[in-house]
C-alpha cells in the first residue's frame, strides 16, 4: 500500500515495503505487512488503531528500538539503523531522573551530547517556559504532578532539538482534565516548535485534536491501512460542528456508532 508523498527535506520520513511478524503461542502474527507511508515535515501524524493493530511497533520501528523483519525507514532520504539523534521519543511514562532537579532533567540530554553545564541549564531554560515551567526549575520529580512531569519529558525531548519527536501514547494516564490541558499544550507547542510529530494515542478525539493526518492501522489479516487529512483550522474547537462530524466519521469507521 503507497499513502501520499512529499519532497519535503528536513524530518521527512519515508517508509518503504516495511513487515513485522511475531510468534504468538507458536504461530506467527503478522502485524506490518508490506506497508509504506510518507511522513511530511513538519506534520503533525496521529496513528491509531485497536490492541495488536501494530501502532507501538511501528513507532518503536521508527525510533530504532526494534527492527523490521524487511523493508526500510528513511529520513531524509538516508537509511536508519538503530537510534539516531534527529529522533526523539516520549514515553507513557516520563521516565525522569528522580536524583535530578527540573532544569537538570531537561539539561541532561545536551549535556551527553557534549555541552557544558552551563551551556546545557541555558538552552535547558528556554524550554522549562516553553512547556509552562517556570519557577519549578528546582523541583525534583517527587515533586511534580503527573501532568508536570510529562512537560518536563516533552522539555527534554524538545530541548535536543530532533526532527522528529516520537510519542507513544504521552498523556495515557493522565486524568481526564489533566489530559485536555495537556493537549492543548501540546498543540501549543508544537506551533512554536519547527518537528515533524508522530503521535501514538487509543483516544480518536485526542488524535482529531492534534493531528494534520491520521493513520488508521487494522486489527483484521489482510485489512487496508486507512490515512485521514483533517482538515480543521487551529486552534481546534472540540464543539465546532466540523471537529463534531470528523469524530463521528472516526467512530464510524471502527463500528462504534
Amino acid at each position: 500500500m503507497a499513502l501520499a508523498h512529499s519532497n519535503s527535506i528536513r524530518g521527512e520520513v519515508t517508509i518503504r515495503h516495511l513487515s513485522k511478524t511475531y510468534t504468538l503461542n507458536g504461530k506467527p502474527l503478522s502485524v506490518l505487512k508490506d506497508f509504506n507511508l510518507t511522513i511530511r515535515s513538519g506534520e503533525s501524524l496521529a496513528i491509531v488503531g485497536a490492541s495488536g493493530s501494530g501502532k507501538t511497533t511501528l513507532l518503536r520501528i521508527l525510533a530504532g528500538l526494534e527492527a523490521a523483519d524487511s523493508g526500510e525507514v528513511l529520513i531524509d532520504g538516508r537509511r536508519i539503523r538503530g537510534v539516531g539523534t534527529e529522533r526523539a521519543v516520549i514515553f507513557q511514562e516520563p521516565r525522569l531522573l528522580p536524583w535530578l532537579t527540573v532544569i537538570d532533567n531537561i539539561a541532561f540530554g545536551l549535556e551527553t551530547r557534549g555541552l557544558s553545564r552551563d551551556e546545557a541549564r541555558f538552552i535547558a531554560r528556554r524550554y522549562v517556559e516553553l512547556v509552562g515551567l517556570k519557577g519549578f526549575e528546582t523541583a525534583y520529580p517527587r515533586q511534580l504532578s503527573g501532568g508536570m512531569a510529562q512537560r518536563v519529558g516533552i522539555a527534554r525531548a524538545l530541548a535536543v532539538q530532533p526532527e522528529i519527536l516520537l510519542l507513544d501514547e504521552p498523556l495515557g494516564a493522565l486524568d481526564a482534565m489533566t489530559k485536555i490541558g495537556m493537549q492543548q499544550e501540546l498543540a501549543r507547542i508544537w506551533k512554536e516548535e519547527d518537528v515533524t510529530t508522530v503521535l501514538v494515542t487509543h483516544d480518536l478525539e485526542e488524535a482529531i485534536f492534534l493531528a494534520d493526518r491520521i493513520l488508521i492501522l487494522p486489527r483484521e489479516k489482510g485489512g487496508e491501512p486507512r490515512l485521514i487529512d483533517i482538515d480543521l483550522p487551529r486552534p481546534r474547537d472540540r464543539s465546532a460542528s466540523g471537529f463534531v462530524r470528523q469524530r463521528e466519521q472516526l467512530l464510524g469507521l471502527f463500528g462504534l456508532h
